[in-house]
């Protein structure tokens, strides 16, 4: 068990099941990604993948583990950045009107998030040496239910087709609420 005085959050676990990563709050430095190894010598043994006065939330390996996706708000605003892993350089910038909760397809070409005007966002991205992708477009709108700078309000299938989304459902203002009282002893009379 991780154990420590600060807020802490898993956001991925990787495909080859070798790292956790998780965000964590500290005071000093507000959010941070962080990895957890959980296989080799470094078991057990998170280190600090970003961790600067800006916060870093909902930090998302590739499936090939080259690149780590996240947002920060460095720029005045919660953006999806991508940088390698672990070496953390290459740093680039995905989207270009806000985001946050980045989710990978499978194969690690395509790269979606949640935008800051409620879209669901895709970008292609190509495979090489340095990272690189096209300009993000949106598949969808939808209101998501948790705050998507620290957590990806979907899930998305491995082939990148179908989404599993927590979405805010407007409900009648005033819909009746029906209370059943003593329910248990009209179940015993069927």
């Amino acid at each position: 068990m991780l154990k420590s005085n600060y807020q802490k959050l898993p956001t991925d676990w990787s495909w080859d099941g070798r790292f956790i990563i998780y965000h964590e709050l500290d005071p000093k430095t507000n959010w941070d990604v962080w990895v957890l190894p959980m296989t080799g010598s470094d078991k057990g043994k998170p280190f600090l993948a970003l961790g600067t006065k800006a916060s870093e939330t909902a930090g998302t390996l590739s499936p090939d583990g080259r690149w780590l996706a996240y947002a920060s708000d460095e720029s005045g605003r919660f953006e999806v950045w991508v940088q390698s892993f672990p070496g953390g350089g290459g740093k680039r910038q995905v989207s270009n009107a806000g985001g946050g909760g980045p989710r990978w397809r499978r194969d690690g070409r395509e790269l979606f998030y949640y935008s800051g005007d409620g879209k669901l966002m895709s970008a292609q991205v190509r495979r090489g040496e340095s990272f690189e992708t096209s300009s993000p477009v949106p598949l969808f709108e939808f209101r998501a239910g948790v705050a998507h700078t620290r957590y990806a309000p979907y899930a998305v299938s491995r082939d990148g087709q179908r989404f599993l989304i927590n979405e805010v459902v407007d409900l009648e203002p005033n819909a009746p609420l029906t209370v059943v009282v003593n329910w248990a002893a009209e179940l015993k009379k069927r």
